[in-house]
């Protein structure tokens, strides 16, 4: 499933088939970012210790059903999804954007405030955005 079919799909989280989608998207999406295998997991909220996860996710091993990791997933994905309807024609800027500074946030670019607050500093970047977006 690619990114551009994502928002027409039935996302069915108890599915081990759609949170195996899920798992291949977000770890895409890391690679898009050119994030390191540290912030990968920091985002995920894994521990330093469960490298090999990424590995298996990426090969589509289904995302545990817990609340706080799909919940973090969704997050992460909605940042993806305005980030593409901010700059539809501007990939550099898409995929570097979560890797620049920004005064919107204290001058830190926004992967370190969702690094340093977790999940909600993961919820507060997608809420910037669509606040951005104008909704």
């Amino acid at each position: 499933m690619s990114f551009a079919h994502a928002k027409s799909a039935e996302i069915d989280l108890n599915s081990d088939v759609s949170r195996s989608a899920l798992s291949k998207m977000v770890i895409k999406l890391f690679l898009r970012w050119n994030l390191s295998t540290a912030d990968q997991l920091e985002l995920l909220g894994l521990s330093s210790k469960s490298r090999a996860m990424l590995a298996k996710y990426g090969r589509g091993e289904a995302l545990p059903a817990t609340r706080d990791t799909l919940d973090r997933v969704g997050w992460l994905l909605a940042i993806h999804k305005a980030l593409r309807l901010l700059y539809p024609q501007n990939e550099d800027i898409r995929y570097s954007w979560v890797s620049r500074r920004n005064t919107a946030f204290n001058n830190l670019t926004p992967l370190t405030v969702m690094k340093e607050q977790g999940i909600i500093g993961i919820a507060k970047v997608a809420r910037y955005l669509d606040f951005y977006r104008g909704l």
